[in-house]
């Protein structure tokens, strides 16, 4: 009678842990489908603004700071300089211009890469560095 208990007791672990496979494929299933995407992120102008570079060359220094600098450099945010302030900007345009396109492209301290501007090249970066800098000697 010992060994019939163990065979049976075996046959229902085996047919438990079976449905309990499969009850967690079917969870795991509907898991997968409620948290799925819905649909694709497009960025509002992305395209179109990459169409325009494309066709028209690179964007001049102003309308680049407009665009991407403005933001940080007119208020002087994470102390970004404001632009037309030259005291801010003297130990800057004193490191030369290389150093500054090198900081606006890569990014330094506070500042991210491009400004943030993803979408700019890298002439559009200097182009805006050098209005910015023109602005405020």
């Amino acid at each position: 009678m010992n060994k019939l208990t163990r065979i049976f007791a075996s046959l229902g672990l085996i047919v438990a842990l079976g449905g309990s496979a499969l009850t967690l494929a079917a969870v795991e299933d509907q898991i997968r489908e409620r948290i799925k995407p819905t649909g694709n992120v497009n960025i509002a102008g992305e395209e179109g603004q990459q169409r325009q570079q494309q066709s028209s060359g690179p964007r001049g220094g102003e309308e680049v700071y407009a665009d991407a600098c403005a933001a940080c450099h007119d208020s002087g945010a994470a102390g970004a300089p404001k632009i037309g302030d030259s005291g801010a900007w003297a130990d800057r345009l004193s490191k030369g211009d290389e150093t500054l396109y090198d900081h606006a492209i890569n990014g330094f301290n506070a500042m991210p890469a491009k400004g943030g501007c993803s979408g700019c090249s890298d002439e559009e970066v200097q182009n805006a560095v050098d209005y910015m800098t023109a602005e405020s000697e």
